[in-house]
């Protein structure tokens, strides 16, 4: 049993220095996972401590010794006990992640944002968008939460932007986010499955973070993935089941000179090898140059033949 059900335990945590020190320890011993956001026990207990007790999440140590009440105790108990007991990720505890200096909501409708697109549209997709005025109309394909239709729409403030997905309760989510960036005006909620219900529409800007974990990386994730939605992550026995199907439409809701941009996690290999003919541009992000790449409609359009329907 961990020390955090051991009220007479706990009792003896008086700051939040002590909070924190204990809180590293049992998360360390729990083995839990941090694919969420955040990197390390330390820096998710100290993200879980200062956001129940309504501090700065960016300022800790001014803090660290301050005592916490009773009810502040309580309080933060609760809430590391379900993170290690039931391995719920920070995020859905919370309801809030973050993207740079973007806070959104979040609950196990959507997968939790991480998307390294998130940084290139921080970047404003330079150098391959010589004038984000230019981008009128962007297309963010599996949007879930909503997240990187909101931060295009930061990047590029004449497009309007359609966000799409498949899952209901997640476009209620990705209303919930566009609200509260009021973001109304700009970007349209649209269920569809990928470009299905998208016939006539096209885009100077598509991107993409579609499910792409293949069967046995599905299996092997750890528990905190368990719940997100399992159509948000796996996507066939390679994983490239909806990659597939955007190389294979997506020339057709592209302007002249449009851009498709895509995560596919650790897919590269696999994706090269299954498509010889396409001229992948790999953009580099903090992770490296293998999980995020860009093709233009001319060269969907010549690699078309080597695209399967």
């Amino acid at each position: 049993m961990s020390a955090l059900h051991k009220k007479n335990c706990t009792d003896e945590l008086l700051t939040i220095r002590d909070w924190l020190r204990f809180v590293v320890s049992e998360f360390s011993e729990a083995k839990l996972s941090f694919g969420h956001g955040l990197a390390s026990a330390y820096d998710e207990a100290a993200y879980l401590i200062l956001h129940t007790l309504h501090l700065p999440l960016d300022t800790l140590d001014p803090f660290l010794d301050a005592r916490l009440t009773s009810c502040e105790r309580d309080a933060l108990l609760l809430l590391l006990i379900q993170r290690i007991d039931k391995k719920i990720p920070a995020a859905y505890l919370t309801h809030e992640a973050w993207l740079g200096n973007f806070c959104f909501y979040v609950d196990e409708r959507v997968i939790v944002p991480r998307s390294f697109i998130a940084e290139l549209l921080l970047e404003q997709l330079s150098p391959w968008v010589a004038d984000t005025a230019s981008v009128t109309s962007v297309l963010d394909l599996c949007t879930g939460s909503g997240c990187l239709a909101i931060l295009a729409a930061h990047t590029f403030p004449a497009a309007m932007i359609d966000a799409v997905d498949i899952s209901p309760e997640a476009l209620e989510v990705a209303k919930r986010n566009v609200a509260d960036h009021g973001m109304g005006a700009q970007i349209n909620i649209l269920r569809s499955d990928l470009f299905l219900n998208l016939k006539g529409n096209k885009y100077d800007l598509i991107i993409s973070n579609p499910p792409y974990v293949d069967a046995p990386s599905v299996s092997a994730l750890p528990a905190e993935y368990q719940h997100e939605p399992s159509l948000a992550l796996g996507s066939g026995v390679d994983g490239l089941d909806a990659t597939r199907s955007i190389l294979s439409h997506a020339a057709d809701h592209l302007n002249p000179g449009g851009l498709l941009v895509v995560e596919i996690g650790h897919n590269r290999t696999a994706l090269e090898n299954a498509y010889p003919g396409l001229p992948f541009t790999w953009l580099e992000v903090s992770g490296g140059s293998h999980f995020v790449f860009m093709l233009n409609r001319e060269d969907l359009i010549s690699g078309r033949n080597n695209i399967p329907a």
